[in-house]
Formats: structure tokens, sequence, C-alpha cells
């Protein structure tokens, strides 16, 4: 099966390396650290299954416009990849299906947005409505940053237009959990669940990012606990969408928060998450490629299967991400690491130049390690990670360290 993976990151560099275990992969555009990158449109190419990674084109009707060239498809159309690029019409949905959620409002007028902010207490959530590339979430416990947030969204001065809609949400506390669901429009299959450090810094501190990190299994995600949020998240989901006329097929991210009231959802996104992808693909001992046109198709197959490992991805940013990204500088070890037992590198934010690969993105590389158990899997991550070099290289130097217990 020739397979075509649409975007950029290390996301779709672990796609290909999956993918490429049972079929010929392409990847458009890729980056030059990505084997089979090619800078042909994907309108272009001829495939027999097309994988669209980033949430920006599948907003932007991506794969409507191939599946009206009669190709096979995984990834949302427009209509249901709104789940992302619509924070409130998310919120509304999650309504809808019965699904637990923080309580939030939503607003394009300021006096109404603080009138409202003030009804919250102690842990402040301000999001844009639209794709901010992951950095449009502020949680902060000072009521005077969040009011300031909320004005420079509806202002347009941070996020443009993706921000003149403001959600406010009520703050939630616990340990958060990453489900990617596999749909085919009525059904979906969990794949292994993982956790992910969105913070900057160590102890999960500094602002808010792409994601620094991520480990799964997760031991709190037991099978039981998957089974439950299929039941009462993801099918809800789905089937909502299915009655406003939504035929989903693609992955369904789910991002949960277990409260002390119980599992609630916090996001939804439409694709691969980012690093999740990098520590829970590498584990998948059966056909992505299969399972993901079985679910383009409208008629799910056979449910993934891992092995009984586990696996952390350590992400290795540049000086001054997420804010100001430094980019040119010249990145050495990627062969080092990559030669490590157990590791393996996915190339994101790289542009080639005559001396080599240089950073051209703020989250450049994802290094992950694999081992028996996640102590093992973290070790072989930040060895890996430590052959790595730039000028102003930043990494936390606690992924997994403390894996949630059930």
């Amino acid at each position: 099966m020739k397979i075509c993976i649409v975007g950029t990151g290390g996301r779709e560099h672990a796609l290909a390396h999956a993918l490429g275990h049972h079929g010929d992969v392409v990847v458009t555009p890729g980056n030059p650290g990505i084997p089979g990158s090619v800078v042909t449109p994907a309108t272009e190419i001829d495939a027999d299954l097309f994988v669209v990674g980033p949430e920006a084109p599948l907003v932007n009707g991506l794969a409507d416009q191939l599946r009206a060239q009669g190709k096979r498809v995984f990834g949302p159309g427009a209509d249901g990849a709104k789940l992302e690029g619509s924070k409130a019409w998310m919120k509304q949905v999650l309504d809808k299906a019965g699904v637990p959620t923080a309580r939030y409002g939503s607003f394009t007028d300021q006096t109404a947005a603080l009138a409202f902010l003030d009804q919250m207490h102690d842990l402040f959530v301000i999001k844009t409505d639209g794709l901010a590339a992951g950095k449009g979430v502020l949680v902060t416990t000072d009521r005077a940053e969040a009011a300031e947030a909320i004005g420079g969204y509806l202002s347009g001065d941070a996020f443009g237009a993706a921000g003149q809609t403001v959600v406010i949400e009520e703050g939630l506390t616990g340990p958060e959990l990453s489900v990617l669901a596999i749909c085919d429009g009525k059904n979906a299959v969990a794949l292994s669940p993982a956790q992910d450090f969105k913070r900057q810094k160590d102890g999960d501190l500094g602002p808010n990012t792409g994601g620094m990190g991520a480990y799964s299994p997760v031991p709190l995600a037991t099978e039981a606990v998957v089974e439950q949020l299929m039941d009462k998240a993801i099918l809800p989901t789905l089937a909502t969408l299915g009655r406003q006329g939504i035929d989903y097929r693609g992955v369904l991210y789910c991002g949960l928060m277990f409260t002390p009231e119980g599992p609630k959802v916090l996001e939804y996104n439409v694709r691969f998450g980012d690093p999740e992808t990098q520590a829970v693909l590498p584990r998948l001992t059966s056909d992505l490629g299969q399972l993901l046109a079985s679910a383009a198709d409208g008629q799910l197959g056979a449910p993934p299967t891992f092995d009984a490992g586990a696996a952390v991805t350590v992400v290795c940013a540049t000086e001054g991400y997420p804010e100001k990204p430094r980019t040119g500088d010249l990145i050495s070890g990627i062969e080092e690491a990559n030669s490590l037992p157990g590791v393996s590198v996915y190339c994101a934010g790289v542009k080639a130049s005559p001396q080599g690969l240089i950073t051209a993105g703020g989250r450049v590389l994802a290094v992950t390690g694999q081992g028996a158990s996640i102590e093992q899997a973290r070790e072989n991550a930040y060895a890996g990670a430590n052959n790595i070099h730039w000028p102003g290289i930043q990494r936390r130097t606690d992924i997994a360290a403390q894996p949630t217990q059930a």
C-alpha cells in the first residue's frame, strides 16, 4: 500500500516510521530529516491512503478536497475539524453529547467576558477560540493576568482573528491523560493512552507550549478506565456529530483531566497529538496502515495491539521557545542518538544547510526511548537526548519522572 502523509513535523516523522513497516510512504512537504519527503502537493500525488497530520489543513478542508478527487483519506472533513477549529463550538458539542467538561462561557465582548471571569475562583483558564499552534491557552491563578489575556485575545493583538472569540473556563485540577481514538464515523478504538507535558519548564512551570514530552502507557489508564472514557466521551461525541450529519473519519484526540468529581474532557483535537504520537506509535505491534485504511473506508478493522513495554519522548527545543524561538543553529548528535539501543529521533523544526541540519522552529526534535519499563524507557530517552546539541538548546529533565499511578 502506498501511503501519503501530509505535514512537516515530528508527528509526521513518527507516522512515516510506523506506516513504513507495512507500506510505501511519502511525506508532503515533510522536512529534510524525514525520509521520503517530497515537495509535490498531496492533491497531485497518487496513493492508496492519505493521512493528514496537522490541524490547519483539516480545518481548511484538505480532506474534503482529496475525497472529492476520489481519494481514500484518514482525517475529518472541515465540518468535523471544527472541533479543533473552534473551541466554543467544541464545548457546545460536549454539552449536546452529555460529556462532562469544565464550566465555561464564550465571548466576543470584553465587558461580558470580564463579568464572567469574576464568577470564577482560584484558577482561570483563558483560551482562543481558533487555532493558535497549541499556544492559545493561559492557565493562571492571577486574575489580572487573566484579564490582560482576555483583552489581548479579543483585540486581535495576541492571536489575530483566532483570538477574537475567547473561551473562559473554570480551572480544573488533577492528572491529565491523552487518548487518541481511531474513528470510522460510527465506531472507534483507542490507541494506548499517553500523558504529555505542556509547560516549558521542569515541575510544570513556565508558559504553555505545544508539548515538551510524553510517555506511554500511563499506569492510571487501566483497560477499565479507557473503556469508561470511550463510553462516556468518545462514542457519545461521535454519535452527536453523526446526528449533525458529520461523518467523522480520523483521529479524535481527547485530552482529559481526572478531577475529584471524575474525568472531564479538557479538549478535543482532530489529529494525532504531538508529542504523544512519538511515544505511542513506537509501541504499536499491529499494522497501522490497515487500521487507518479501514477507518477511512467507514468499516473499522481489528483493534490495534501494543508491546508490553514503555516509551518516553523528550522534546528538544530552541532558545526562546515558545515566545521567540531562535533559529539557524547547526544541530549535532542525531546519528549518535539514533544509534543507541531503543532510541529514535524524530525531526520537526529542521532545515537543510551545507553543513547539515539546522534549527528552523521552536520544537526541533523529539527523542523517544523504549524499554521494558517507563524507568528504562526514560533512561534511554535521556541518553539519546544528551547526544543532541546546538547553542541554546532547551529540554525538560523531568519527563515521566513520576508516572501517574492508578
